[in-house]
């Protein structure tokens, strides 16, 4: 075996290690929490298997001639995370069920890989072990009973949920018009401080303010634009990405990509059979089953995407539509009556837009928009008591 293929080696039996320890840390932890004896005993024997595991991948890495490991990661391993302490010990036992299941399918793919034949020896212990914990936390999960079964009703609105990602959508109106109204917002409340602060500091001298105006809205408009464009195109770089990490893995373990997403839909509290069920009618098409797999990933489908030139057109096109608001007055107008006046517009606007949120949220349309317009408004009173500041200031000068 040459350097660099130990090197290989031995940087996988450390990651097997730095696993195992998280693991038996992450056992040890939750058993002290467990006041159900039963539980805590079963829960301590885990850890004392992972620790056995650690052992027997340091003994490997010492006759390898490789440095004695040193863990990484936190003392109480998984069972002090955030999603663990909100959902209890039950939800904390369904994930580790979910990760013994990964620590088999990864295993399996090592042993085809690895090319010392001690260390695959000791995979093949550990796989047998993983199983036997896989096991044993079913047990310990059923044993206080499972979540909630949810409804009949509760039960097809999910599948029909789930199943409805099979169908090609198009695009959904909530989401180019959740789009639109984000980019009139941002144009308008922008320019609307832009035209305010010169405003104050020109006394509404229309030149100025539509120089600043026009100048803030091409700028405002390509600014969204662009983002738009890169953010929607990056999600779907994103999700493509994904789509090819899933397929490889159903190409390579497709009982075992199937049991992951069945423990998945157990987690979110479908009941065992449907679960099962579902997976069962999604693996019949392979593809699908692919797009399920990518989605629990993500929390996203491909039809959810959105299409990088809308996005980047209406995000431009609707920022400068909210962004041109403000300076019309000054077209026809100079002076504090034309300030007046683009106050009212503005505001009014900031009303108009912050009720067609309402469009796309559950709150009422008068709530939503005046919580825009006091915004609006505060933000103008203070650009405009700035730029008459800033006036005085540089005309002083």
């Amino acid at each position: 075996m040459s350097d660099s293929e130990t090197e290989k080696l031995l940087a996988a039996l450390e990651a097997n290690w730095q696993a195992e320890i998280e693991g038996f840390n992450t056992y040890t932890a939750l058993a002290k929490e467990e006041t159900d004896p039963h539980r805590r005993n079963a829960l301590r024997g885990l850890a004392a298997a992972e620790k056995q595991h650690a052992d027997l991948w340091a003994r490997r890495i010492r006759e390898l001639g490789g440095r004695e490991p040193s863990y990484t990661g936190d003392l109480s391993g998984q069972a002090d995370s955030l999603g663990n302490r909100i959902g209890g010990t039950d939800l904390a036992l369904r994930r580790l069920e979910i990760d013994e299941a990964r620590d088999i399918a990864k295993y399996g793919k090592q042993i085809k890989v690895l090319e010392d034949q001690s260390s695959v020896a000791i995979l093949q212990e550990v796989i047998a072990d993983e199983r036997d914990h896989y096991q044993t936390l079913g047990n310990l999960i059923r044993s206080r009973g499972s979540l909630p079964a949810l409804s009949s009703e509760q039960v097809q609105a999910a599948i029909d949920d789930l199943v409805a990602a099979r169908d090609k959508g198009h695009s959904h109106a909530a989401g180019w018009v959740g789009d639109a109204i984000y980019g009139v917002n941002d144009g308008l409340g922008s320019i609307f401080g832009i035209v305010s602060g010169v405003s104050g500091a020109t006394l509404g001298n229309s030149h100025f303010v539509l120089i600043a105006g026009l100048a803030g809205m091409v700028a405002s408009a390509l600014s969204m634009g662009s983002g738009a464009y890169l953010a929607a195109k990056s999600q779907r770089e994103i999700y493509e990405a994904e789509f090819a990490r899933e397929r490889e893995a159903v190409e390579e373990n497709e009982a075992e990509a199937r049991e992951l997403l069945t423990l998945s839909y157990r987690v979110r509290g479908l009941p065992e059979t449907d679960a099962v069920q579902f997976v069962e009618h999604l693996a019949k098409d392979k593809n699908q089953l692919i797009k399920a797999l990518a989605r629990e990933r993500l929390n996203t489908t491909e039809e959810g995407l959105s299409n990088p030139m809308v996005s980047a057109v209406s995000g431009a096109l609707s920022t400068a539509v909210g962004a041109f608001i403000p300076i019309i007055p000054f077209f026809f107008m100079t002076g504090i009556p034309a300030v007046v006046v683009a106050a009212i517009v503005s505001l009014l606007a900031h009303f108009v837009v912050g009720a067609a949120k309402s469009l796309i949220t559950i709150r009422s349309w008068w709530w939503s928009g005046f919580e825009m317009t006091w915004i609006g408004a505060l933000e103008g009173v203070v650009t405009y008591i700035i730029g008459i500041g800033l006036g005085r200031n540089v005309g002083g000068h």
